[in-house]
């Protein structure tokens, strides 16, 4: 499945953002799906993840309360809804799929080519 990321940018501390990752290519409700984040000097690093149909998410414990992952399967959209920005959340944000519903970066197979999200103290 092909992955496209959008909704970075540059925002203040405390602010909003809201990523997109649209897919195409495969049957997109087949695939849970992942975002992680990477920084020029960290491992890529789990967010979120949600299953196949929406029922489950996972959200890792640094966002967790601030981030929310949900997904329209009739759209073939994934969504990570940002709120209370830090200045740490700042890095590349990749979405990505899998046959298997978890946080491992090794278990997701397609990658999106990620958008940069820079917070501003």
């Amino acid at each position: 499945v092909q992955l496209v990321e959008s909704g970075g940018g540059l925002v203040q501390a405390g602010g909003s953002l809201r990523l997109s990752c649209a897919a195409s290519g495969r049957t997109f409700s087949s695939y849970n799906m992942g975002w992680f984040r990477q920084t020029p000097r960290n491992e890529r690093e789990f967010v979120a993840a949600i299953s196949r149909n929406g029922a489950s998410t996972l959200h890792a414990n640094s966002v967790k309360g601030r981030f929310t992952i949900s997904r329209d399967n009739a759209w073939n959209t994934v969504y990570l809804q940002m709120n209370s920005l830090k200045p740490e959340d700042t890095a590349i944000y990749y979405c990505a799929a899998s046959i298997e519903f978890g946080t491992s970066p090794r278990g997701y197979d397609d990658w999106g080519q990620g958008t940069q999200v820079t917070v501003s103290s």
